[in-house]
């Protein structure tokens, strides 16, 4: 880790500072999810549990025995909904893949509920457990299920990756995963621990950082991850990038890139334009 210097950390996890024009893309992604919804059949707010924002929306396949795209949104744990990135669904609902958005609970809950990391990885856990046993009545094969997240959602579609499912639940199969992708993920959650603008919301301690990163776990026995950031994002987004594959070795993690030309934000846009790279990465792990 460079430096604990909060105004360094600052300037360098602060994607909003670091991007002004962010409420552009913001306004864009919602009118584009509410048009999207619109235009396709849509389960919403299908519930995976009884805890807050325990639920998910499916964008079903046209056809059965589908693969499952499961795409976790970013929003450092404490902003943002599954309902303003819709728009991601309509490029692989295109191609006959059965998407899942789910939602979780943000940080910092409240005085009578508090939620923490951990809390939310394991809501994430139980949407997939809940995927893996409802996903085939809306087209999806079980066996074909990979996460994808941006930001936030990166890191804990790493997380699901390395997931000991049979401890969630015996019947599960170890594999529930088959694969993962995050977009500008963060992986070492230890120097967020440290970041003023976050530190007071997200409430880490030494225990949770070590607990929820996993940069710092063992490489998964079974599946792939592909990590991706845009070239134009900070230092420490590059590094983070790039640290799951120093942790996890290339043979687990084959793909770890730049995108030339991309902020955090535009970097999610390119995952829903057939023509861009990052669309290609994530169909070609879909299809594995």
């Amino acid at each position: 880790m460079p430096s604990y210097d909060p105004a360094w950390l600052d300037r360098m996890y602060n994607n909003r500072v670091l991007v002004p024009e962010h409420p552009a893309y913001f306004a864009r992604w919602a009118a584009q999810s509410a048009e999207l919804r619109d235009a396709l059949t849509a389960h919403i707010d299908l519930p995976y549990g009884d805890g807050p924002n325990e639920t998910l929306d499916v964008f079903p396949a046209a056809e059965p025995n589908a693969p499952v795209l499961v795409f976790i949104h970013g929003g450092y744990w404490r902003a943002l909904d599954k309902s303003e990135h819709s728009f991601v669904a309509r490029a692989f609902h295109a191609r006959g893949v059965c998407v899942v958005m789910p939602n979780y609970a943000l940080c910092p809950g409240t005085p009578e509920r508090p939620i923490g990391i951990a809390d939310i990885a394991l809501q994430m856990a139980r949407a997939l457990e809940w995927t893996w046993r409802n996903i085939a009545t809306y087209g999806g094969d079980p066996s074909r299920i990979t996460v994808a997240g941006h930001s936030a959602g990166g890191h804990l579609a790493a997380m699901l990756l390395g997931c000991d499912w049979k401890a969630l639940a015996p019947d599960l199969p170890a594999d529930l995963v088959r694969n993962a992708l995050s977009i500008s993920g963060i992986h070492d959650l230890r120097p967020i621990q440290h970041t003023p603008f976050l530190a007071s919301v997200l409430n880490l301690t030494d225990a949770d950082s070590l607990r929820v990163s996993p940069a710092l776990w063992p490489a998964p026995a079974r599946g792939k991850l592909y990590t991706v950031a845009g070239g134009d994002e900070s230092a420490e987004f590059l590094r983070q990038n790039e640290l799951i594959r120093e942790a996890w070795g290339a043979d687990v993690v084959p793909v770890c890139e730049a995108l030339p030309g991309h902020h955090h934000f535009s970097v999610l846009e390119t995952l829903a334009d057939p023509a861009q790279r990052l669309h290609g990465l994530a169909m070609e792990l879909l299809e594995k």
